[in-house]
């Protein structure tokens, strides 16, 4: 049974090791992250990774839990400051940046988490689709700014341009992460914002 950590070092102390843990499942993926490469990396005891995690299950949460609010806390502030197309294209801009400075490599962590965890464990796939669906909004929130200043159609489907810029993000990144190339990113953001634009 994991435990809340109730101590300021407790707390620095797990937070180090489900950074560590993020990682390594980053690089080697869920399966070939094992509790014993986890204690390795972060000078940790097992009863330590017992005590606030329980078992693997629970650091692959805490990993989930971590990633999810690393992406979407700088996705949702980009995304809220879109006022017209110009920020929209800055958003893309720095994404693709992003990931050029990383030379492409790692894709996004929740699309690679989901990818590896969405058909094996029900609560990690809900945990994830929650994680997606805070994304979505975000987007969508952007979006509406944009109809709002009348830049898309009153009547365009939020919902479905939604799904759209999302699954080229997803894609773009999939592409750009495979082929060690960010343009393959820009590219597929491109082609959203076309898409966008014409809507």
């Amino acid at each position: 049974m994991s435990q809340v950590p109730v101590t300021d070092q407790g707390r620095e102390t797990r937070a180090r090791i489900v950074a560590a843990a993020a990682a390594l499942i980053g690089e080697r993926g869920v399966a070939g992250t094992s509790l014993d490469d986890v204690r390795a990396a972060t000078s940790s005891s097992k009863s330590q990774l017992y005590h606030y995690f329980g078992d693997k299950h629970g650091l692959v949460q805490a990993v989930i839990d971590y990633q999810s609010a690393l992406v979407l806390g700088a996705q949702v502030d980009a995304l809220g400051r879109v006022r017209d197309w110009d920020g929209l294209e800055r958003w893309a801009d720095t994404m693709v940046a992003v990931i050029d400075a990383r030379g492409a490599r790692g894709g996004c962590p929740i699309g690679t988490l989901a990818a590896a965890l969405s058909d094996s464990d029900e609560r990690f796939r809900v945990a994830l689709s929650e994680a997606f669906d805070r994304w979505r909004q975000a987007i969508a929130g952007a979006l509406r700014a944009l109809q709002e200043r009348r830049l898309l159609a009153s009547d365009a489907d939020l919902e479905a341009l939604t799904t759209t810029t999302l699954a080229a993000i997803q894609g773009g990144l999939l592409l750009a992460k495979t082929s060690r190339d960010s343009t393959q990113l820009k590219a597929a953001l491109d082609g959203a914002i076309t898409h966008l634009r014409s809507s």
